[in-house]
């Protein structure tokens, strides 16, 4: 694995709540996605706003709904 550096960023209190709750195992897997979405921004062409709508759609077709989506990030 590449080596990590910390960084601080702000997310809301429900987030924060989730991340802190996780396993070790899964903050890491969700350290990497950060970080590899991180990187897709960074390196892309379109806006921020562009990819963001892009992320919405495709969770969207998946089936995530803003419902789904406050009940994953109260859960733990």
């Amino acid at each position: 694995m590449t080596a990590m550096q910390t960084i601080a960023i702000k997310v809301t209190p429900e987030a924060a709540q989730a991340f802190q709750s996780a396993r070790d195992a899964d903050r890491r897997k969700l350290e990497l996605l950060l970080s590899l979405r991180l990187l897709e921004v960074a390196r892309s062409r379109q806006s921020l706003e562009e990819i963001m709508r892009k992320i919405s759609r495709s969770a969207q077709k998946r089936g995530l709904t803003e419902k789904i989506l406050e009940d994953i990030l109260r859960e733990n």
